[in-house]
């Protein structure tokens, strides 16, 4: 596997992103989850993403269970904080004031079992919070040794700049893919200016670009997608037909359609880390071979056809949700 830089942090060109083995989408194999992991470090990949507030810690232990029989330096953990949330998983606010930084730094250090973090990052902007004092904090975990590289999630522009200013910004994690591309007006363009990397979840939106979703995909009530408008009636009937188009350009390349997915994103820029939210070893193995898909200027052309710029049927967070994200406004 290649390697790409975020900022001065140098990663394999795809990354794992852990939430789905804890959290958000419905039960979740904890053996497998770990065997995953397993794998894709076997298969290069050196980033792995989660959050504290990610099934309120376990998604940090899991990770440090996985990480018992492999050596610490072998992988980069990206972790991000601020949600709260109360024993029934509920989402309470965001606190990202300095304290709170350096409170969240100590669990999750305990959490992991390790000596440091190698990317930590505000999961979202508080707007009742400056910017500077959060990245103030986290600077002085990286003065004294807990941190190694600092990071952002779902922040704008203006954001972008002013934590850039305080520290050096590594990497913006936020969504992008084929049916969300917001990024690519002001975010984007600004992290290429600055040096910073893009870290890109959401590369198959949740598993819609995956080519294996159905309409009448039965979802648990603790399964995100059936809160989001994207998998909501007519919306997802919409973007599944924006699938089928994707799906005859795979089938010209004779790959799936997550791989031609994941492969756009890649082509994308030279300092995009898509990261890959599987979470068993055969969707991992799918996406792995994205890599291995070179696309021509047909071939995006084609892709470009199929799911033009804006196509998307819904917004990729409920209203709610929305109004929290920085990176939207």
């Amino acid at each position: 596997m290649k390697n790409r830089k975020l900022g001065n942090l140098e990663t394999a060109e795809l990354g794992l992103g852990c939430m789905g083995m804890s959290d958000l989408y419905g039960e979740a194999d904890r053996s497998e989850g770990i065997a995953t992991i397993h794998a894709a470090m076997d298969a290069g990949i050196t980033m792995l993403d989660t959050g504290d507030f990610y099934g309120m810690g376990h998604n940090e232990m899991l990770i440090a269970e996985a990480l018992k029989t492999r050596r610490r330096e072998d992988v980069q953990i990206s972790v991000k904080f601020g949600a709260m949330r109360n024993p029934a998983g509920n989402w309470i606010g965001l606190d990202t004031t300095p304290a709170a930084v350096k409170n969240y730094l100590a669990y999750s250090l305990k959490r992991l079992n390790v000596d440091y973090i190698d990317i930590y990052r505000p999961a979202r902007v508080a707007p009742h919070i400056p910017i500077e004092d959060t990245i103030g904090a986290i600077k002085d975990m990286v003065d004294a040794g807990y941190v190694k590289h600092i990071g952002l999630s779902e922040a704008g522009a203006e954001t972008i700049r002013r934590a850039h200013a305080v520290h050096p910004i590594a990497d913006l994690q936020i969504e992008y893919s084929l049916i969300s591309r917001g990024i690519e007006a002001d975010i984007l363009p600004t992290c290429q200016e600055l040096g910073i990397g893009i870290t890109a979840y959401g590369v198959l939106s949740r598993g819609l670009l995956s080519g294996h979703w159905t309409a009448d995909r039965e979802l648990a009530n603790n399964d995100f997608r059936k809160w989001s408008p994207r998998f909501q009636g007519e919306n997802l009937e919409e973007n599944l037909r924006l699938v089928e188009r994707l799906r005859n350009v795979a089938d010209a390349k004779g790959c799936t359609v997550a791989q031609v997915a994941i492969a756009w994103v890649l082509t994308r820029s030279d300092n995009i880390v898509p990261l890959v939210g599987a979470r068993r070893r055969d969707r991992l193995t799918e996406a792995l071979g994205a890599t291995n898909v070179e696309l021509t200027k047909e071939d995006l052309a084609a892709i470009e056809d199929a799911v033009p710029q804006g196509a998307a049927a819904g917004t990729r967070y409920a209203a709610e949700q929305m109004a929290h994200l920085d990176s939207e406004r």
